[in-house]
This record gives structure tokens, sequence and C-alpha cells, in this order.
């Protein structure tokens, strides 16, 4: 294994971007091998790459990690930025967790069809809106620092951002009504490694497109048709 942490996924977001994020948020350098096709997986399954039969998966400190939240927890301590105590990591990992439920809502929408795609947006943006946007307004409102968590830049931090944009590219003024989340924003975009990554040519996804949700499909064998909510 190389000396930078090595990323196996498909070259798109999915479960793996998270973890693209918060490394990039680290200021730490990574390699990726995309899967292209189903052979490239299943040499990963022969190898006994994959302790449960599925990516992402991540090459670090001598570890080949999957599980998407183990992977993440990891880097967080790692890095510092997982708090200074049990107290500051309960909350940042019930803040993540919350974020986790709005971004699988979105996770899933390339690969609905058309129909549903309409049916998901409106959905996406009435649970962001309705649920989640204004529990973290009213986190930052009330005690009044700039970061979630001990005003110190954390994972939270990292995850809200990441959802928040995401969430945008359905609706691009969903913010419009939450002020401290706007504030937020703008604060946690100008961190410098948050900033190099947020600009073109990073290892930063594209919204997923048709040919992402193809390679998906044929080198996972999803034949069924994912639904809404």
């Amino acid at each position: 294994m190389s000396g930078k942490p090595k990323l196996y996924y498909f070259d798109g977001r999915g479960k793996m971007e998270s973890i693209r994020w918060l490394l990039a948020a680290a200021g730490v350098e990574f390699e990726e091998e995309f899967l292209e096709t189903r052979e490239q997986y299943e040499k990963l399954l022969q190898g006994g790459s994959l302790l449960f039969q599925q990516v992402p998966m991540v090459e670090i400190d001598g570890m080949r990690m999957v599980q998407t939240r183990a992977i993440l927890s990891y880097i967080a301590a790692k890095y510092n930025l997982y708090g200074k105590d049990l107290k500051e990591r309960a909350l940042i990992d019930m803040y993540v967790g919350g974020t986790d439920d709005l971004m699988m809502f979105i996770m899933m929408f390339p690969f609905l069809s058309a129909e549903d795609k309409e049916k998901q947006r409106a959905f996406i943006v009435q649970k962001a809106t309705s649920r989640y946007f204004p529990a973290y307004e009213k986190v930052l409102k009330d005690h009044g620092q700039d970061f979630l968590v001990g005003n110190k830049f954390s994972w939270a931090d990292v995850h809200l951002l990441e959802a928040i944009l995401m969430v945008e590219e359905k609706k691009a003024d969903v913010l419009s009504g939450f002020p401290q989340l706007q504030a937020f924003k703008a604060r946690i975009s100008s961190i410098p490694t948050i900033k190099k990554f947020l600009e073109p040519g990073s290892q930063r996804k594209p919204v997923p497109d048709d040919k992402y949700v193809e390679t998906v499909r044929r080198v996972l064998r999803m034949y069924y048709d994912v639904k809404a909510n």
C-alpha cells in the first residue's frame, strides 16, 4: 500500500463522496481506483478485500477498511475532526447521523425514473426545509458559535456543508429562510482546504449522470428499479 489513502469506488459520488470530502477537509491527498467493470469488482471480492462484499473500500494505514461510517469515523479521529471529548464526539455523531438521513434521500435520486425524480425532488426539499435545516439553524442560533460543535471545525461541519450544496442542486434558493445556515455555508466554504476542494479540477465529483448510473448498475448487477419515497 502507498503512503496516500487509496479509494476504491465508482467515478462518481455515491457513498464515497463524503469520504472524499472529509479527506480533502483534512488536507490529505488521496488516490482513487475507479470500478468500471464487473471483473474489477469480482477481483476485489475474490481477493478478500471487501469484508462484506460491498464498496466503498479505502486502503489507509495498512488497513483495508469498508463500511462508510467506520471509514469516516477513523478519518475524523485521525485528523482531529472528531471533538475534544466523548460529549463532543456524541454531538458530532448525532449531527452527522441527521445529515446522513437527509443525504440518503438525495443519493438514490439518480437511479429513479424521470417521473419519480420530480416527486423525489419535492420530497427532498420538503424534508430539508421542514426537518433538517430548521434543526441546524436552531443549533447555530442557540450557541452563537461559528461551528456546530465546540466552536471548532469538525466532521459535522464538513458533512452539513456537503448536504447543503446537494440540496441546493435541487433548489437553488433552499436556504432563503435560513440566515444562520447561509452564514455557516459562507464560513465553511472559505476554509482553505474546503475552498480548494470546491474549485474546478479537484477530486470532488459532479452531479451523477446517466453514465455513472449505468456503470453502477452494470458492475453491481442492479436489475431492479429504485423507488421514490
